[in-house]
């Protein structure tokens, strides 16, 4: 009988119902679905992030979670929505882009001490890695991700 084969887990976070979902490492770029709500966990896009949800998906994804902080008055955070979305489809099963509107999530967005928006914060394993202000564009997102390990 030939040994078993390990399977590795990842968890999901889902930021539609927070709902905590193992998903096998294998299968992290099949677009797979939360097992409550049906939503997919890693759509290539960002995901929207609220005072209920924020807390949930950070602490329980497995995976990196990349937040972006922004406003919708924000020339900036304008300019550099498209190139979050272009980074989110390249990152996909490998990160998680979130975005958290300042406006909306105040508690979330005082918590985490933003100052200024953009603000990006990277967190792995459920805290804090790396945090930088400013737009970037896409590739600068990516390779900024990549240099956090």
């Amino acid at each position: 009988m030939p040994p078993q084969a390990r399977m590795d887990y990842v968890h999901v976070g889902c930021a539609h119902c927070a709902t905590e979902n193992r998903i096998a490492a294998g299968r992290l770029g099949d677009g797979p679905k939360c097992g409550h709500c049906g939503e997919l966990l890693l759509p290539g896009k960002p995901v929207e992030l609220s005072d209920a949800t924020y807390d949930p998906v950070i602490a329980r994804t497995g995976l990196p979670v990349l937040v972006d902080f922004w406003a919708p008055w924000c020339g900036p955070c304008r300019m550099m929505a498209p190139q979050f979305e272009l980074a989110a489809r390249e990152l996909r099963a490998r990160a998680l882009l979130a975005k958290v509107n300042t406006e909306e999530a105040q508690a979330v967005a005082a918590r985490a001490g933003i100052r200024a928006i953009p603000t990006l914060v990277l967190f792995r394993d459920g805290r804090e890695v790396a945090r930088t202000s400013g737009a970037m564009d896409a590739r600068s997102l990516v390779q900024w991700v990549n240099k956090q390990g």
